[in-house]
């Protein structure tokens, strides 16, 4: 088997043309490259997810292919003389069935501004999809394609030319419209559906003038795309009653839709599919590689098949069964990317269509509704919401402004140069919430064409402009041959910017061109102006509203408890930020607790992970906004100044002013709904009936005019039979009655409640409704803290800073307001009017009927209570504060911190107690206590709530596999040096190394010294590891399995080269959609140094990897991986959540080893307290998820599945492995086993036992020895061998994924009996392969990849081996990628990071693929003259990497984009210089290296902790954010430059130093001698002028650095200057 995502082939393949191969020749060769003689299965070796084919024609000659390969190969690599130095009711979206649906792609389009249709178009279209084939992904069967198509104009030529073969006079083309359309196989079914589509023809008075059987060759097709492949035919209809093409358009698109509904109803109708209906446009797409799209279309390579455009699309999609209908473009867009808010966009469109009307419709609205379907993907929705706006009469550009708006606030150039733009998007921000998410969206209409991209600018999009009137964009450069000399353009869309074609008019316009075409249509401003109103902020109040006694009552009537309110609510009025605490939610599940809880525990807050990234909410805000409008929302349809008439929250954290000032607010007509239920005739029943009369108020209330519905449990005084519904069932229920009945889009929705305190809290009211919360009584909470004695004595002793009453409150709605932020960034949503109604959650432990009428289409896989049983825990609440015994203080229910008698916590005093003693003594009857305390515990987890069963007799447990089989099975988890000690860390690892398991090294790291075995030890103790006890000769304390995390810390060469497993951490379960966080003082001079940061500086690592925004982006860093460290498995760890089955099926088609599921109970060091208890599923519903969803697409066999999260016991293992699970993983309990407490501390740096400290005199208590947790995992494994002798089976192997060794525990719960536990139970079938097989598989490959020839030349090979000189020139196309990054992993691990002594110089011509230069050491100096991808020099550590365009161009290189997003991500080392611009995150992460660029993106700089970066031109928006070490040089010609920088942490200054002076002018010097810049030439040629135009940015820690600061000793800048001239000479 051939790797798809590396098809290295077809970079051997095309080397053999220059520059290109034809298109024919292409895909014949493209075709047979990705073949490899399938290997035997004991081989056990996997590709890159494979895709051979069946086809005679190539399997006949791909020996002789791949021989050319390399024969041709090594041919090109040659001796360089150059150094290298130079139902009527609306539907309601089910979350369930979008997440079955996800992926992303490779995309572009090309367009002629002539308007000439041509065949080569068509061909280079074709070209371009090849090329990109590793950015799409095939099924289970290897060969049938998620999706590849193009879009074109119609090519008349070829259709008159069949017309007049069967007799068809020729066609009309003003007045004929096409229809590609996907029919059912069935002939009986397909004459029905043909009889269907010509009937509504008729009837809408459109005559049919032919069917064309569309030619296929299905000998290219994959099996699996074979057996659902539908009859493809295109149906010709004449129009005779429209003129305008506009009409004709929307003529046929009435058409489609009547057409929809007729066939919705018969058992076939979801085989019938029209790609497009036009009399514009045609798609040819299908279940297939981009490479076979043309042989399986026979039409795209006739001669007659001409277009001035073209618009490709390669699909990769996380679900190994897709469907033909989602391959793409769809009728309008081609989408790369995810859309995160698709669940909320597809009810706001539904709770529109009953207010969507215009005057072209005539009147026949009802018939093209529904407007949205939920059972299709993100991109077949947004396709159909932007075809309603262009089909009512928007331009395509300014649907795509509405739909997916830019980041337009905080953008001083957009504000002071074109407020007109701004105005158009405040305009729709209050008419149309946006469609969040990554997206490079490629769109037309026939004509016009264009692209735009999301506001984050998340995907890869270039374009080029040529001197023949020809315009390009694709996803990656070097895809489509183009003279060089002809290029007269070459950019990069970024964040949120667009480009469109006028095919027509001739014209290309750029992003501000278009956007203020579409903004002066209308007056905007003035509709602003005249009718939009900001809400004015509000006073505080500055006094308490109610006593301290009635203060407590309302909290105990409403659910407080002292933790939350001291914890939480005061934390934050003290401090303006929320909580943090550490370890993790060990508490049971709030169904399963034997105490009260509010509603909001019963939800769990869904993030982003693999197939769309969280965002960064700290770094990255001024992209997200907490604005809102509240108000009716009207016809988007139709423009008008009405439209505007909403009035302006800031943010939907309102005060009791704020919620005065709307209540008096005529316009709004607020109507205040109160919340309360009667129970003074019994509880059954009460609630619903309550439910159901708020809904016929609010229905009449609105009815009635009201645009404001205000949901309020406020109250003079609180009555015992009257308890508060709790305020999100009331807001869910409303929300969703309002949909049902037509009514949502008329009024909004705001809580004025009790019950809302924490930012969870708060995210679940908007995520189900609320547009804005007024929490009463958490504010007077803070008032009362305040002015409590306590507080005053605290304030005026100076032991807590002293806030006025008024400022508390502030604080308190701040910290809010930055949870919020951070809530909708895990989930990568930018926007709070995208989140609103979104409903990101999932429900964990609320019964059906509740769900239904409250949050419909939540996912709620286990059921939970009912309506009455909800009323029952509301009022256990409410009847404490009516009780005569009334207590005086709130009870603490120990939902956060262990105490006795509060909630049970499995990481107890006890349980600790019990295992240390058990570990230390190594005694077995002591461990068997500690296992009876276990099974004694109460219900905790949903595991608890089964046991086992057998279908066989017992057997002896010494026919039962041994315990040091079991033991290689465990893993610990991925616990950071800096998190824990370095006596803690090193400790574990040496533990599993003594028992062939895994020890992880978490994100920080690992010092070079652990990776030998020890030879020194004497009585237990090592010079090595002098802190240390315990040890023996033969120990090592390397981590098997070396993390690679957001931060990149202590990622390096040598660091990968060295691993036996690496691993991806995507989330964590703790705080999933964040990223880690090293406190100041744990970054030590010991941690700093294996960090490259600066000790005491805070380390935070951003919350997603800035190299995987999508699932290709994945694929690819599995690939870099795979590159530098050949022998080593990939494992990417997720968290449970709803949907992750189908993420993990896109992770295993990435070419991932191994996948991890960790459950929301795993522990941290550090994390936000709301992010510990709400976010994040248990592990048993996400591995089950992701063991049956591997299973149902074949893919199970693939990936190793380990999981963690709570694991404890043998016990735990066992279940683990019947739900499916390979390999299981232990955290915290491998902590407490080698000493840890569960002091609940670690995020303090004061751990009393120097396990999660870097205090020297706290580690000295250091407890533990290895051999402790030795003894604990050996007494697990043979818990476990006791296990399966009792059930009778010998092996592990024989009972994973057999759930029917399952059966439920007779238990009584205290709340409900109605959990439901059949999603687990359920059993979908077993893998092929048994565990064992799975789990000693090689690691898979890449195939043959470049590296390999370089590797293979005698020379090269010579001067590694024996440190010499060799210089070699290369050609290099985009499929070539990783390019130099496992010659780095060879040397990297013979000498390590700095040994190497040789030079390797390198030149590689033509357009390197995506992360090349990648881990490139000293001694590599890598030159490519032409153009790179994104993620160049991706974390090098040394060396030297120079770019260049080609000499003859027809641009101005520091004017062009000449490599991609996120260059020198995690780089630890090393020299590059750019000639030309770069995109995105330009140095992100960067630790050491040195850069010069010609100009670069947005967030430049971001999170660099080292190095030095030159920038010689401008650059994007939020330059250096969260910079906390290194320098940037920032040329301002035109003094735009300070408006850019996030001054959070950076100071802007002068080039004043001497010091700083000679560092800038020596890294110009360097550039220009390596790169030939002309625009360096000029600034050395002036210097004194153009250094008074650079500007120096400064982090705290580079302050007193002689290149910083003139004030600096002048001895040592006078040594720093030497120091500098020397280098640069040499």
């Amino acid at each position: 088997m051939m790797a798809l995502h590396s098809v290295p082939s077809v970079s051997h393949v095309l080397r053999l043309a220059e520059p290109f191969p034809s298109l024919h020749n292409a895909h014949v060769l493209l075709d047979l490259a990705p073949l490899r003689r399938k290997p035997k299965r004991r081989t056990r070796r996997l590709t890159a997810f494979p895709s051979p084919s069946s086809s005679p024609l190539r399997h006949s000659a791909v020996k002789a292919v791949l021989h050319l390969d390399r024969s041709t190969d090594n041919n090109r690599l040659h001796n360089s003389s150059a150094s290298s130095s130079s139902d009527s009711k609306p539907q309601v979206a089910n979350l369930e069935d979008i997440l079955s649906e996800r992926g992303a792609c490779g995309v572009g389009f090309i367009a002629n501004l002539e308007n000439k249709g041509s065949h080569e178009i068509v061909k280079d279209a074709l070209n371009a999809l090849s090329c990109m084939e590793h950015r799409g992904g095939c099924g289970a069967d290897n060969d049938s394609g998620d999706g590849s198509g193009l879009m074109t104009g119609v090519p008349w030529e070829l259709f008159d030319n069949w017309a007049n073969t069967q007799g068809i006079a020729s066609f009309d083309k003003s007045h004929t419209g096409v229809g590609m359309v996907f029919l059912p196989k069935d002939a009986q079914f397909l004459n029905e559906a043909k009889k269907v589509i010509v009937n509504i023809f008729r009837q809408e008075g459109l005559e049919v003038l032919g069917w064309r059987p569309v030619p296929v060759n299905t000998s290219v097709v994959g099996y699996y795309a074979k057996e659902t492949m539908p009859n493809i035919q295109q149906v010709f209809v004449k129009i005779v009653k429209e003129e305008n093409v506009d009409d004709i358009e929307r003529e046929l698109y009435i058409c489609r839709k009547l057409i929809e509904k007729a066939v919705s109803s018969e058992s076939w109708g979801n085989e019938l599919y029209f790609c497009s209906l036009s009399n514009q446009t045609i798609i040819y797409k299908g279940m297939l590689r981009s490479e076979v799209l043309g042989l399986f279309y026979s039409d795209l390579q006739n001669n007659l098949y001409k277009s001035p455009f073209a618009i490709y699309h390669r699909r990769y999609s996380t679900n190994t069964s897709p469907r033909w209908p989602l391959a793409q473009p769809m009728r309008l867009l081609g989408h790369n990317g995810e859309i995160n808010t698709i669940q909320g966009n597809l009810n706001w469109m539904q709770s529109r269509e009953p207010s969507l009307k215009s005057p072209v419709w005539r009147g026949r609205e009802n018939e093209i509704r529904p407007f949205g379907n939920p059972k299709a993907s993100d991109s077949a929705n947004l396709d159909s919401a932007a075809e309603l706006l262009i089909r009512s009469g928007r331009s395509p550009e300014e649907a795509m402004m509405i739909l997916v708006p830019e980041a337009y606030k905080n953008h001083p150039t957009l504000s002071i140069k074109y407020p007109e733009v701004v105005d158009f998007y405040d305009y729709y921000k209050g008419q149309m919430e946006a469609w969040d998410g990554p997206a490079l969206l490629l769109f037309s209409d026939g004509k016009t064409v264009g692209a735009c991209l999301d506001r984050n600018g998340l995907r890869p999009a270039r374009y080029w402009r040529t001197s023949d009137n020809m315009v390009y964009v694709a996803s990656e450069v070097g895809v489509v041959p183009v003279d060089e000399s002809k290029v007269v353009l070459k950019g990069r869309l970024g964040p949120g910017m667009m480009i469109t074609v006028d095919l027509p008019g001739g014209q290309v316009y750029e992003n501000t061109e278009v956007k203020k075409r579409v903004a002066l249509s209308s007056p905007y401003g003035n509709w602003i102006k005249e009718n939009l109103r900001s809400l004015k902020p509000g006073n505080f109040l500055s006094a308490s509203v109610l006593d301290n006694e009635a203060v407590l009552r309302h909290q105990q009537a409403f659910g407080y408890s002292s933790e939350d309110v001291q914890m939480v609510i005061e934390s934050m009025a003290a401090q303006g930020k929320e909580p943090t605490f550490c370890m993790g939610d060990d508490i049971p599940l709030a169904a399963l607790s034997q105490k009260p809880h509010m509603l909001f525990d019963y939800f769990k807050q869904r993030f982003a992970q693999v197939t769309n990234p969280a965002i960064d909410p700290l770094r990255e805000g001024l992209v997200m906004s907490l604005e809102v409008n509240i108000g009716k929302r009207r016809n988007i349809l139709e423009t008008g100044p009405e439209n505007a008439s909403q009035v302006m929250l800031s943010s939907p954290v309102l005060n009791e002013g704020e919620l005065e000032s709307l209540l008096k607010d005529s316009y709004l007509k607020p109507q205040v709904l109160p919340t309360f239920f009667d129970i003074s005739k019994g509880i059954e029943g009460s609630l619903e009936k309550a439910l159901n009369k708020l809904c016929e108020a609010a229905d009449e209330a609105v009815r009635n005019g009201s645009q404001l519905l205000i949901l309020s449990d406020h109250s003079e005084a609180l009555e015992p039979t009257h308890p508060a519904i709790p305020i999100l069932l009331a807001v869910g229920t409303v929300h969703q009655h309002l949909i049902q009945n037509g009514l949502r889009m008329s009024a909004s929705i705001v809580a004025d409640t009790a019950q809302c305190f924490s930012t969870h809290q708060f995210a679940c009211l908007i995520g189900y409704g609320a547009s804005a919360v007024c929490p009463y009584l958490a504010l007077e909470t803070c008032r009362q803290w305040r002015l409590s004695n306590k507080t005053v004595n605290l304030m005026r002793n100076g032991k807590m800073p002293t806030v006025s009453i008024e400022q508390a409150q502030k604080n308190y709605c701040k910290a809010v307001k930055a949870g919020l932020l951070k809530i909708l960034s895990k989930m990568g949503i930018s926007l709070l009017s995208s989140y609103c109604g979104a409903q990101i959650f999932e429900v964990y432990g609320l019964g059906k009927e509740v769900v239904d009428l409250a949050f419909r289409g939540s996912v709620s896989k286990i059921g939970g209570l009912t309506f009455d049983e909800v009323a029952r825990e509301t009022l256990s609440f409410w009847v404490k504060a009516f009780s005569e015994d009334t207590a005086k203080r709130l009870e603490n229910f120990g939902f956060i911190q262990f105490r006795p008698g509060g909630e049970y916590h499995a990481n107890n005093p006890e349980m600790s107690k019990l295992l240390h003693k058990a570990v230390r003594q190594k005694s077995q009857s002591a461990f068997s206590v500690y296992q009876q305390y276990l099974a004694n515990r109460p219900v905790n987890v949903l595991r608890d709530l089964l046991e086992f069963k057998s279908d066989r007799a017992p057997i002896p447990v010494g026919k039962v596999e041994p315990a040091s089989s079991i033991v290689q099975r465990f893993c610990t988890g991925g616990m950071s040096l800096g998190a824990i000690s370095r006596e803690t860390h090193e400790a574990i690892a040496i533990a599993m190394n003594r028992i062939g398991g895994k020890s992880n090294s978490g994100e920080g790291g690992e010092d070079p010294v652990r990776w030998k075995p020890l030879t020194d030890v004497v009585d237990g103790y090592s010079p090595t590891l002098p802190h240390l006890k315990g040890l023996q000769n033969g120990d090592t304390a390397t981590s098997a399995i070396k993390q690679v995390a957001s931060g990149r810390f202590g990622v390096t060469p040598t660091f990968l080269a060295n691993a036996d497993q690496l691993e991806i951490k995507i989330a964590q379960g703790a705080k999933p959609g964040e990223g880690g966080q090293l406190p100041g003082k744990k970054v030590s001079m010991y941690i700093a140094r294996l960090r490259n940061s600066k000790p005491g500086v805070p380390l935070i690592s951003p919350p997603p990897h800035h190299d995987i925004y999508s699932i290709e982006d994945l694929a690819q860093l599995i690939f870099d991986l795979h590159q530098v460290n050949p022998k080593a498995k990939v494992s990417v760890k997720l968290v449970a959540e709803a949907g992750i089955g189908t993420v993990a099926s896109g992770v295993a088609k990435g070419n991932a080893d191994i996948i991890q599921i960790s459950g929301h109970d795993g522990g941290t060091g550090a994390s936000p307290i709301s992010s510990i208890k709400h976010a994040g599923g248990p592990w048993e519903l996400g591995l089950t998820e992701s063991h049956q969803t591997l299973i149902e697409n074949g893919l199970r066999e693939r990936v190793i599945l380990r999981v963690d999260g709570g694991f404890r016991s043998g016990v735990d293992v066992m279940m683990a492995a019947i739900m499916g699970a390979d390999e299981y993983g232990f955290g915290s309990v491998a902590m407490i086993a080698t000493g840890c407490v569960m002091a609940r501390i670690c995020h303090t740096n004061n751990c009393p036992v120097g396990v999660a400290s870097q205090r020297e005199e706290l580690r000295a208590r250091f407890p533990g020895v290895p051999g402790d947790l030795v003894n604990y995992f050996l007494y697990v494994a043979e818990e476990v061998r006791g296990i399966l002798a009792q059930l009778g089976y010998e092996k592990l192997d024989d009972v994973i994924g057999r759930t029917d060794l399952f059966q439920p525990r007779d238990i009584s719960l205290a709340k409900t009996q109605h959990l439901d536990l059949n999603y687990i139970l359920s059993n979908v079938g077993l893998p092929k392969w048994s565990s064992t097989e799975i789990r000693n598989q090689e690691p898979h490959t890449n195939g043959p990849v470049l590296d390999d020839v370089l590797l293979a030349d005698p020379e090269v090979a010579d001067a590694i081996e024996n440190e010499k000189v060799v210089n070699k020139t290369i050609k290099i196309y985009n499929i070539d990628r990783a390019v130099c990054g496992r010659i780095a992993g060879v040397i990297a691990k013979k000498y390590g990071d700095t040994g190497f002594a040789g030079q390797l110089n390198i030149t590689f011509t033509g357009s390197a693929g995506q992360s090349f230069a990648c881990f490139l050491t000293p001694g590599m100096n890598i030159r490519l003259v032409g153009e790179a991808n994104d993620y160049v020099g991706k974390g090098i550590a040394g060396g030297e990497l120079v770019i260049t365009p080609v000499d003859k161009t027809g641009f101005e290189p520091e004017d062009a984009a000449i490599v991609g997003n996120t260059c020198l991500y995690g780089a630890t080392g090393g020299q590059v210089f750019v000639r030309g611009r770069a995109g995105e995150r330009f140095a992100v992460r960067n630790s050491l290296a040195e850069a010069v660029v010609e100009g670069a993106g947005d967030h430049c700089c971001e999170y660099m902790t080292g190095g030095c970066v030159v920038v010689l031109g401008k650059v994007g928006r939020n330059v250096a954010a969260g910079m906390t070490g290194g320098l940037a040089y920032i040329l301002d010609e035109d003094d735009t430059f300070i408006p850019k920088v996030n001054r959070e942490i950076v100071k802007i200054q002068r080039v004043s130093a001497p010091v700083g002076q000679m560092q800038l002018k020596s890294l110009i010097e360097a550039h220009v001698e390596k790169t030939g810049s002309t625009k360096g030439a000029a600034i050395l040629k002036d210097w004194d002028k153009y250094l008074s135009l650079f500007w120096q940015l400064v982090p705290p820690s580079e302050e007193d650095t002689p290149e910083a600061n003139a004030k600096y000793d002048t001895t040592t800048a006078d040594q720093e200057l030497e120091r500098l001239s020397i280098r640069w000479k040499c």
